[in-house]
C-alpha cells in the first residue's frame, strides 16, 4: 500500500494519495501595518470603485519571493510615502471577505522618515486619524477591512510579539 502524501506535496488530495480530491482554498497572504504618532494612526484613503472612498491601514499582498517583513516595508512606502521602523508583530489575522480567505500579518511601526514620493495610483491620500475618527468611519461603513479596528486595538493594548518570530530567507 502506498503511504499518504505529505500535506504539502503536489500529490496531496489526489487519487495517488489515497484520498478524494477536494478543492484547496485560495489563501491571500497579506500584510498590514499600524503606525501611530501622537495619538493618531496613519491611514490610507483609497478609491475601491464604490460611492465613497474607504480607509485602511497601509496594507497589501505579499509578492512572489517576498517575505512579510519586506512586504510591509514596501507597502507602507508605496501607499504612504513613509519609511518606518518596525517595532513588533501583532500576529496573524485570518478572516474571510467577499468569499476570499485572507491570512494577514499585522505589524506595528513607528514613522522614521517622510520620503516625499508619489503614492500608489489608487491611494487618494494618507491621513493621521484619531481612534474616534476611525470609529466614526467604521460606523459609516468606510473601513476597507474588518480588521482595521482590531489591529488598532491590539496595537494600543501593547500586545505584540518580537519580529524574530518571523523567519525569512
Amino acid at each position: 500500500m502506498t503511504p499518504p502524501a505529505h500535506p504539502d506535496s503536489p500529490l496531496a488530495g489526489t487519487a495517488a494519495s489515497g484520498t478524494e480530491r477536494r478543492p484547496r482554498p485560495e489563501i491571500r497572504a497579506t500584510v498590514a501595518c499600524v503606525i501611530q504618532r501622537g495619538g493618531r494612526f496613519l491611514m490610507v484613503e483609497e478609491d475601491r470603485g464604490g460611492p465613497c472612498t474607504v480607509f485602511n491601514q497601509p496594507a497589501g499582498h505579499i509578492e512572489a519571493g517576498e517575505g512579510p517583513l519586506a512586504a510591509v516595508r514596501r507597502e507602507v512606502a508605496e501607499e504612504t510615502a513613509w519609511e518606518v521602523t518596525l517595532d513588533g508583530y501583532l500576529g496573524l489575522y485570518v478572516f474571510e471577505l467577499n468569499g476570499l480567505t485572507f491570512h494577514s500579518h499585522g505589524f506595528i511601526a513607528s514613522p522614521a522618515r517622510f520620503l516625499d514620493t508619489p503614492l500608489d495610483d489608487d491611494i487618494h491620500a494618507a491621513h493621521w486619524l484619531t481612534p474616534d475618527a476611525l470609529k466614526a468611519l467604521d460606523a459609516a461603513g468606510r473601513l476597507r477591512s474588518p480588521r482595521v479596528l482590531p489591529r488598532m486595538e491590539d496595537a494600543r493594548s501593547g500586545r505584540l510579539f518580537p519580529l524574530d518570530v518571523i523567519h525569512e530567507g
